[in-house]
C-alpha cells in the first residue's frame, strides 16, 4: 500500500513539476534589470565584508587580462574585477559585470593564459545570463512545490503523506533538475569562455592545462568524492574531457586572432 501511495506521489510531483516548468519557459519571473540590480547590491556587500587584496602584481595581471578579453569581445560596459584576500582557489561572477577573484586562484592560474581561462569563464556566466536562468528556474521549482501541496490537500492526503511527498519533491527537483542545470551552465561557461580567450589571442589549450592543474590541486587536498549527479559543478575529469572535445573549434578561433 505504501509503495502504491509513493508511486502516486511521484506521479503528482512529476505532473506539477512539468506544468510549472512549461509555464516557466513562457513567463520570466525575474527581469534582467532586476537581476542586475541584485548583483550590483550583492557585490557591494561582498566588498564591504571581504578584504580586498593590495597585491599589485595580482591586480595588474587581472587588469591586463580582463582588458584584453573585454576588448576582443567588444564589451564596453562598466565591468568591475576585484581581487579578494581569500586562499580558496576560486572566482565568481554576479550580474551587472561584477567579477571577484580570490588570491588563492593565482597559485593555479600561474600565467596570463591561465588567468584568462578563469576570467573568461566568469565573463561567460554573465553574458550567457546564467544567474537569471537559475533564479527563474528556482522560482519555477518553488511554484511547482506549491502546486504539489495544493493537489495533495485537495485529494485529502494525510499530513504524513504531504510531508513525505515534499521530501521526495525536494530531492527530485534538486537532483533531477536544479543540479543538472547548474552543471550545464558550468560546461557552457567553460566552452564559451575558451572561445572568448581564443578570440583574445590566448592559446585555448591553456584552458585544458588550467583544469588539469586544478584536478591535481583537488587530489592533493583530498577534495570530496561526491558523485557528479549530486554536485553543482562537473567533476574535473568531465570538464577536461569536454574542453578537449571543443578544443579544435577554439583553436580555429585562436589561429584567426593570435597576434
Amino acid at each position: 500500500m505504501k509503495r502504491i501511495l509513493y508511486s502516486k506521489n511521484i506521479l503528482i510531483i512529476s505532473k506539477y513539476l512539468l506544468i510549472s516548468l512549461q509555464v516557466l519557459f513562457l513567463v520570466s519571473c525575474v527581469s534582467q534589470q532586476q537581476i542586475t540590480k541584485m548583483g550590483l547590491a550583492e557585490f557591494d556587500k561582498i566588498k564591504e565584508k571581504q578584504k580586498i587584496s593590495k597585491n599589485q602584481t595580482h591586480k595588474k595581471q587581472v587588469e591586463r587580462v580582463s582588458k584584453r578579453l573585454l576588448q576582443a569581445m567588444g564589451q564596453t560596459g562598466a565591468w568591475e574585477f576585484v581581487v579578494f584576500e581569500d586562499e580558496t582557489p576560486n572566482a565568481f561572477a554576479l550580474p551587472g559585470g561584477k567579477v571577484g577573484i580570490h588570491t588563492g586562484i593565482f597559485q593555479i592560474s600561474k600565467t596570463d593564459a591561465g588567468l584568462a581561462t578563469v576570467l573568461s569563464h566568469e565573463i561567460a556566466h554573465v553574458l550567457e545570463g546564467h544567474s537569471l536562468s537559475q533564479v527563474n528556474k528556482a522560482q519555477g521549482v518553488g511554484l511547482a512545490g506549491l502546486a504539489v501541496n495544493v493537489a495533495l490537500m485537495k485529494a485529502g492526503a494525510s499530513r504524513q503523506t504531504v510531508a513525505s511527498t515534499n521530501q521526495a519533491y525536494a530531492a527530485l527537483s534538486q537532483i533531477g533538475f536544479m543540479l543538472p542545470n547548474s552543471r550545464k551552465h558550468e560546461y557552457e561557461a567553460d566552452i564559451v569562455g575558451m572561445q572568448y580567450m581564443a578570440k583574445a589571442g590566448y592559446n585555448p589549450a591553456e584552458a585544458v592545462k588550467l583544469w588539469e592543474r586544478f584536478a591535481d590541486y583537488n587530489k592533493k587536498k583530498g577534495k570530496s568524492t561526491t558523485p557528479e549527479f549530486l554536485r553543482t559543478h562537473p567533476l574535473d575529469a568531465s570538464r577536461i574531457k569536454a574542453l578537449r572535445q571543443e578544443l579544435p573549434k577554439a583553436n580555429a578561433i585562436y589561429l584567426r586572432n593570435k597576434g
